[in-house]
């Protein structure tokens, strides 16, 4: 019976997990410019370290999302464009997967309750849900090293020859190698503060800081990862504080359970207190890593709302005893898991059933209609985009097309490109400098900027297609009374979506 309620549990997880990942709306921005990279190295044979996508000024592209290109480029190309939805689905469930043996290898409570493991997931799902984000492998590897470290503190030191090498792949995959760096470091005062021995750990820190040096770039590459970990970006939302004015009244199953977290640890304190009225004997006894890895990664969700979900892995894995031990003795009939699990697979086979399972694709996040509508016509030159919608106009349009700049910004671009942007989007002052400096062929607008209208009454500019959210602007002295407009058939956008005109050859 053991086996199987364990079985159960992570089959509902998995397909809980795997429902909410077919409801993504639409690929994230950046896949466009991962697959290019992996196609570089696969087809290509080598690390691409110069961009060729843009007509403007570029610096080294130091990749540090490298090796993430070549696994979402590798599983592309052998299993087809829906694999990247499943890929997403399956490190998720690695990540609760690791997660629950976490929780077995620090209590003794039964660490399978798919309550608390469910409302963690949905935490965390306005995230993870767009397929597929590098970062997605640094949210894995930092519940790994979590994993490693936890059972180096019950007495397995042998695990931290692994973790250099996990160093190594990690680098070469996500710059978000630092986090599990920092979780090092934080194991290292937590246990010193624990008085306990820390050598081997700051021993471990240095062996693993070194392995950074291996990366294509070498050295040098250490001094950009260190400039984009600590780089402001205040033009990105997903690096926008939690309690940020648009971030306000979003997030709120992260809010509600970071609430409830911060609530049941408080109440757990307060029941410490009770029974050990000295605070210097309850603060001896308290676990400081449990104290600071939850304080440090509750500061990164309150900061960035991209980084919440290491919050969430931390609050699985350390407090998940204390959210048992509250809710253990509350009397509740036999039944009441057969009605838990029995709502949570209808949920699940509900979501999976209920509509036909295809590639998301939106008109109305992505100028889909705009690249065909260019496509067709056969219209060459440098096109003008918002950096977020960059990466997929080259991987569509090149080599035809080239581009202002993508969402690769600090790893290609200079700092002055994104307000230079920004300046002709929301038209303030000098708003024509970026036409002046890199003149465009081709603009593509969002009809909700207020540029969209100045260039639409301007005699410079012409519109000459539209669809809903986009159009696509021409000057006025080569633009042509008529043109080929392109279906309206959604298939097709469907079918040839990964269709690209980029070649490498070795």
């Amino acid at each position: 019976m053991g086996k199987f309620k364990t079985f159960l549990f992570y089959i509902t997880l998995f397909l809980l997990i795997f429902a909410f990942s077919t409801t993504a709306h639409n690929f994230d921005f950046d896949l466009w410019a991962r697959l290019i990279a992996g196609m570089g190295v696969i087809d290509g044979g080598h690390v691409l370290k110069t961009d060729f996508l843009s007509y403007t000024p570029v610096h080294t592209w130091w990749d540090h999302e490298w090796g993430s290109g070549v696994i979402f480029y590798a599983v592309l190309k052998l299993f087809g464009a829906y694999s990247l939805i499943i890929l997403q689905a399956v490190m998720i469930f690695l990540i609760f997967f690791v997660l629950s043996k976490i929780v077995k290898s620090r209590t003794k409570c039964y660490p399978y309750n798919i309550l608390f493991y469910f409302f963690a997931l949905m935490s965390v799902m306005y995230n993870l849900n767009n397929p597929i984000r590098c970062h997605l492998f640094s949210f894995l590897f930092f519940t790994i090293f979590i994993y490693i470290l936890e059972k180096v503190r019950n007495g397995n030191n042998k695990l931290l020859y692994i973790i250099p090498f996990i160093t190594i792949l990690w680098n070469n995959i996500h710059g978000g190698v630092v986090s599990g760096l920092g979780l090092i470091i934080m194991y290292a005062l937590g246990e010193f503060l624990n008085k306990k021995p820390i050598k081997k750990y700051v021993i471990t820190f240095t062996i693993s800081a070194l392995a950074l040096f291996i990366n294509p770039w070498g050295y040098e590459y250490i001094k950009f990862l260190l400039m984009a970990n600590t780089m402001h970006r205040p033009d990105v939302m997903e690096w926008w504080g939690l309690f940020s004015k648009f971030h306000l009244f979003k997030q709120i199953p992260f809010k509600i359970f970071m609430f409830f977290v911060l609530v049941f640890e408080s109440i757990n304190i307060t029941k410490i207190l009770k029974h050990k009225p000295k605070l210097r004997e309850t603060y001896e006894k308290a676990d400081k890593v449990k104290i600071i890895v939850l304080c440090a990664t509750l500061f990164l969700a309150i900061k960035h709302v991209k980084l919440l979900p290491f919050f969430t892995i931390a609050a699985v894995a350390y407090t998940y005893e204390d959210f048992y031990n509250l809710v253990e003795n509350i009397t509740l009939p036999n039944w009441k898991n057969k009605i838990v699990y029995g709502m949570l697979l209808f949920l699940s086979i509900f979501s999976l059933t209920a509509k036909n399972l295809s590639l998301p694709i939106m008109a109305e996040t992505y100028p889909i209609k705009e690249v065909e509508f260019i496509k067709r016509n056969n219209i060459k030159g440098n096109i003008l985009v918002n950096f977020g919608l960059g990466s997929y106009v080259s991987y569509k349009l090149y080599p035809n097309n080239l581009i202002y700049m993508d969402g690769r910004y600090e790893e290609v671009y200079y700092d002055y490109m994104v307000p230079l942007l920004k300046k002709f989007y929301l038209v303030m002052p000098y708003w024509n400098e970026i036409l002046e400096k890199f003149p465009p062929d081709c603009i593509i607008l969002e009809n909700y900027y207020p540029i969209y209208n100045h260039l639409k009454n301007s005699d410079d500019w012409k519109l000459v297609y539209e669809s809903k959210v986009f159009g696509v602007f021409l000057p006025t002295k080569h633009a042509k009374d008529s043109y080929i407009k392109p279906t309206d058939d959604i298939n097709y956008y469907k079918n040839t979506l990964f269709d690209t005109g980029i070649k490498f050859n070795r």
